[in-house]
């Protein structure tokens, strides 16, 4: 990773992102959707077309020269991801799914099934993401243990003295969201795994919008897991990542059974591969594990300090000119202190409305429950419209985003 914070020169990054230019409606497109997916640059996909022009075949099956360079490229391609994350333990700490809710449900069924039971507790936060909540709610239903959840504050924060309390001895596992993708809040997840820790539990970090969008190093924070997804980070859809501490990994069961999983096999039993391949069960998502790798390349190239702070400025520009509003309301903590992301609510005008005008303008956003509903109902709203920033965006395509809206309440006035 780069060490210094420089200005990005975000007409170059641009030029790596044709789709960017494309128009509707007479407008150049304003992409604001990317917490939901980021667009894909041409050196990530250029890797993904020399995989199946060059030597496209399955991995560890065959002894011929296309399927040892698939493999070689793929099993390198963990190492690279584990860097990314600084998981010194390597390939062995870092399993390809298809996406972070996989992983999600890796752990929860691999550990949770065999080590939770009544009387444990999995203790969550009141804006973590469907993909977290629903996979340790439903296994807690399943093993008779009991999710427990940390609220938010006013201004959207963690109540971390809430937290104190909640996290208990009988805490088995500790699970949040690192950024979240609604209030855009930045939860001090390594403070939130000293207490796991200090109680004997684990910490499960849900880093889909935390990786992409800043520095991040698993070994810092101290998570026993994390998990993140390619799509969010500049790299393809289908492909998701675990990040597990190795000792805990090869204490688990596999969560999925089948070829490529197995070190032997008899009519009678079955025995498991070496990490990180024991979790990884049938033909893996290959190209795009190898294309994830090149999209740490990529970021790395611009920095990930960089990345952080672009997206800083932009969340704050946004809030700013939102808040200016009276009939806006913004949710999450004040614009310079959060992710890169803004949800907002026009009074008067229905998110799903809002979103549809915004796309006659060409200003792409996100709305509805953003796969937290529990939160909104904290929130006291069904749904909110989202704007997310990535590394392409810059303050010009805030101030359409801002027109847009206008030309919203001036249609509802």
């Amino acid at each position: 990773m780069s060490q210094h914070a420089e200005p990005l020169d975000v007409e170059s990054i641009r030029a790596d992102f044709p789709i960017l230019e494309r128009e509707f409606e007479g407008s150049q497109i304003v992409y604001l959707d990317n917490a939901a997916t980021t667009q894909t640059p041409e050196p990530v996909v250029e890797t993904i077309a020399e995989y199946y022009r060059e030597y496209n075949a399955n991995v560890h099956r065959g002894i011929h020269q296309l399927s040892q360079e698939a493999s070689v490229a793929y099993e390198e391609a963990h190492d690279r991801v584990a860097e990314f994350v600084g998981a010194s333990g390597g390939r062995e700490e870092i399993i390809f799914t298809k996406n972070t809710t996989e992983s999600m449900n890796l752990v929860a069924y691999a550990w949770g099934l065999n080590e939770l039971g009544p009387g444990d507790e999995v203790v969550l936060t009141e804006m973590e993401h469907h993909a977290s909540l629903v996979t340790w709610q439903q296994i807690a239903k399943r093993t008779g243990a009991d999710c427990r959840y940390i609220p938010i504050t006013d201004e959207g924060r963690l109540d971390m003295e809430a937290a104190r309390e909640l996290i208990t001895d009988d805490t088995a596992m500790v699970s949040t969201v690192h950024v979240s993708n609604t209030l855009g809040t930045i939860n001090p997840v390594g403070e939130l795994a000293d207490i796991a820790h200090d109680h004997g539990a684990y910490m499960f970090v849900d880093a889909a919008q935390s990786v992409p969008n800043r520095p991040v190093d698993v070994e810092q924070l101290d998570a026993d897991f994390l998990a993140f997804s390619g799509h969010k980070m500049c790299g393809p859809t289908g492909i998701g990542v675990l990040y597990g501490k190795q000792h805990l990994l090869e204490g688990m069961e596999p969560y999925l059974y089948g070829g490529e999983m197995i070190l032997k096999v008899t009519f009678e039993d079955a025995t498991w591969n070496e990490l990180p391949w024991k979790f990884e069960a049938g033909t893996p998502p290959i190209s795009q594990g190898i294309a994830l790798a090149e999209a740490c390349d990529y970021l790395d190239d611009v920095g990930m300090e960089n990345v952080e702070r672009h997206e800083a400025e932009l969340a704050e520009y946004a809030y700013d000119r939102l808040t200016e509003q009276d009939d806006v309301e913004v949710y999450g903590p004040p614009g310079d202190d959060r992710g890169g992301l803004v949800a907002f609510n026009l009074d008067g005008v229905h998110a799903h409305d809002l979103s549809s005008i915004l796309n006659d303008s060409a200003v792409a956003i996100r709305a509805g429950d953003h796969c937290t509903q529990p939160l909104h109902d904290v929130l006291g709203t069904a749904a909110s419209a989202r704007a997310s920033f990535y590394i392409y965006n810059t303050k010009s395509e805030v101030d359409r985003l801002v027109e847009a809206v206008d030309d919203a309440r001036q249609l509802f006035a």
